[in-house]
């Protein structure tokens, strides 16, 4: 089966999380954090026009905030595949109102794939192979399915999905129908997860076809999806904030899972950058200059490479140096940033940092 696959990468997150490198007119998904020459978005439309359909036939969805970066940084992408949230509401609106211009202008067997902008994925090849299956089972079945990543280790900071009864392998890739998801767990409950050999995480990348998700939407979200079908994007600002997951992923009784394999990271704070790029041969890792004494496991930024940022006796901390502002935090407490950015947003005198 060769059916073609309109991918949707979701591009409308602040990744406040990598503050300050990340801020409003340059947010997370337009910055590089592997050492490569291009960004997170942009290698993500790199992967995805690889697939087979090219340009055309890929869509952008983000908010009007940084529309015009998104058109700067893809200028490949056609005009009307970008969609301008007037308003950020979470990922159910955003599935719910792709899946509806996509099946107004390609019909309701459309198979459509949600990629966010910020994950890193190691294996190409098998990214390709895995979305070719994926895109199988989504054509030939009724079915909401979504790729889960084969844990490593027993994360508590990522959502799981425990796999049900097996229907069936497709591109030599085993599927399962799903029994349940679950919110990021406590240590021991993930390694009790992890022993199972039944979970996977969850990576929030999902296919299946327009009139599927539609009309699973309309069973379990009448409130996102009517108001869009009535009223068009203009309703944006009036609809619930909610994820897909709440919305609908948890709810619907037509979730399938792939349990795979291809090296990824949804680089959610500055931590990822040492799983990405530490070696048993550096102490640190460094994305700037950088002079130390007796300083280890230190992750460093600097933007300027111009600044040279010197420790003595560190151990386990992030340092980010961009342009007026230095951040010095532990690694363990990299989740609290955006505690910091709500006192900043508080303080006039600091509006121009955020």
């Amino acid at each position: 089966m060769n059916t073609l696959l309109f991918p949707v990468i979701l591009a409308g997150g602040k990744g406040e999380r990598f503050w300050p490198l990340s801020r409003k007119d340059r947010p997370k998904q337009f910055l590089s954090l592997d050492g490569s020459s291009r960004s997170l978005l942009q290698a993500t439309a790199d992967r995805l026009i690889e697939l087979g359909g090219g340009w055309d036939f890929l869509w952008v969805i983000t908010s009007s905030q940084i529309a015009e970066g998104v058109r700067q940084q893809l200028p490949d992408l056609p005009v009307e595949n970008l969609l301008i949230e007037s308003e950020g509401r979470d990922t159910a609106a955003a599935v719910a109102w792709t899946s509806l211009e996509i099946k107004q202008r390609y019909g309701e067997n459309a198979v459509i794939g949600f990629f966010p902008a910020d994950h890193w994925i190691a294996d190409q090849e098998a990214f390709a192979h895995t979305l070719s299956a994926a895109t199988q089972l989504a054509a030939s079945t009724a079915a909401i399915v979504t790729l889960g990543i084969k844990p490593t280790f027993p994360s508590t900071g990522y959502g799981y999905i425990e796999q049900g009864e097996k229907i069936g392998s497709f591109n030599e890739l085993p599927a399962y129908h799903v029994n349940r998801f679950t919110e990021k767990p406590n240590r021991e409950t993930a390694e009790t997860f992890l022993s199972t050999g039944r979970f996977s995480w969850n990576s929030g990348m999902f296919v299946f076809r327009a009139g599927v998700v539609l009309k699973e939407l309309h069973t379990h979200a009448p409130e996102i999806i009517e108001p869009l079908e009535q009223h068009g994007p203009d309703i944006y600002p009036q609809l619930p904030k909610k994820s897909i997951d709440y919305a609908l992923m948890e709810k619907t009784t037509l979730a399938y899972v792939l349990p795979v394999d291809f090296g990824w990271d949804d680089l959610g704070d500055w931590n990822a950058i040492e799983r990405l790029l530490k070696t048993e041969e550096t102490p640190n890792v460094e994305l700037g200059t950088h002079v130390g004494l007796d300083t280890q496991g230190a992750i460093i930024y600097a933007s300027n490479p111009e600044d040279v940022v010197v420790t003595i006796g560190l151990e386990d901390v992030v340092i980010v140096r961009d342009r007026n502002v230095t951040l010095v935090v532990k690694k363990e407490r990299t989740q609290e940033i955006k505690q910091i950015l709500k006192i900043l947003q508080s303080d006039s005198r600091f509006t121009d940092l955020l």
